[in-house]
This record gives structure tokens, sequence and C-alpha cells, in this order.
């Protein structure tokens, strides 16, 4: 798998950007990773209205933009490790399943019992730390998602709006007691840098 790199300290409009401008003319699968400012992202057939609280968002500078992907609604910022997978390939079911395998994988093998999930996350212990969401172009599939390092999950709390019906279906009363840091179940990255390392060493 071909890793590359883009400047940091763009918006996360700009990485999605670089996601289309790459799918354009990939020619094997690549991945990149990226860290942004915080920003709430709401996928394609979510209204931010329902999903989002935009006036805790404007209040705190919190960036909101709509991905053409589906999926549910996410907060990041910079304890966040955005990872982007671009392939030719346009069976997206299976590029999706096999990607979400090696994510999960790569955390199983440094001791997490991480496990994918129906609803396209990664789940540590019944807690999610990674949300994932695809979608095909002409020219090949993207995959990106999020994984969670030492995200604020004060602000991640406030900053998105789950009905209680679809916490319900995960089983849980809050967006707090459904996701957890990678950082407060292991200490074998010492920064959201050294996990950013690992995951591109993993994919290649």
């Amino acid at each position: 798998m071909l890793i590359v790199h883009y400047p940091e300290g763009l918006t996360l409009a700009e990485y999605l950007a670089k996601e289309q401008e790459l799918v354009q003319h990939v020619q094997e699968p690549t991945l990149f990773t990226w860290i942004v400012s915080p920003t709430v992202i709401y996928g394609h057939h979510q209204s931010a209205e329902v999903e989002v609280n935009e006036t805790y968002c404007a209040e705190h500078g919190i960036a909101v933009v709509q991905r053409k992907s589906g999926g549910g609604c996410v907060y990041a910022d910079e304890g966040n490790l955005m990872i982007s997978f671009v392939t030719p390939s346009t069976h997206s079911e299976q590029v999706f399943t096999d990607f979400l395998s090696l994510i999960a994988k790569a955390l199983q093998a440094k001791g997490l019992p991480a496990v994918t999930t129906d609803h396209n996350d990664i789940l540590v212990d019944n807690r999610k730390v990674s949300g994932w969401a695809c979608y095909t172009c002409p020219t090949g599939t993207i995959v990106h998602g999020t994984m969670l390092y030492d995200v604020n999950l004060e602000a991640l709390t406030k900053a998105i709006t789950p009905t209680k019906e679809k916490l319900a279906r995960h089983g849980v009363a809050s967006v707090r007691q459904r996701v957890a840091n990678i950082k407060e179940l292991t200490d074998v990255f010492k920064n959201i840098e050294e996990l950013r390392e690992y995951i591109e060493q993993m994919a290649q």
C-alpha cells in the first residue's frame, strides 16, 4: 500500500478535497493520515439541524462540515487521528470490510481487543474508538474514518446531538458512555504521532 503525506494544518474540507483529487487517478491502494482543528463532520444523508449543536459549535469555534459519504455525525480535534484510504477498486463493500479488519487487527496487535461492528465502528471493550464511512466513485472507492486518541470528550459530547433512539440502538444512554480514547485504554502509544506512525507502518 502506498502512503502519501499532505501538508499539515489544512481544514477538514481541504483534506476531503485531497481524497477527491486522489481517487481521480489512483493506481494502487493509497493511505494518508491527517489531523484537524475542532470540527464536526456529518454524513451525506444527515441534517446539521438534527445532528449538530450548531450554537455550541459557533460559540466555541468548531467548524461544521458535511461529507459525501453516509454514516453518522462525528467530532474531531487535535486528539483525533483521521485516516483516508483510497483504492481503484469499486467493490466498495469488500474494500470497506477488508480495510476495517486491517485497522482492527492493527489495534489487536498492540493488545487491544478491537472488534468491528455492523454500525461501521471499531470497539474496544464495547466502547467506540474508531468510526468509518465509505463511498464509491467511478474511478475507485474512498474509505475514511476517525481514531480517538485523546479527543476532548466534553466538546464531543456537547457538539453532536444524536437522538435518544439512536443511542438506544447502541445500548447506551449518552455519547460519553459510548466512546473512549485509546489513551485511556493503553499506554503503548506515548502520543498521537506514535499512533499515526504505527497505523501507517501497519498499512504498508
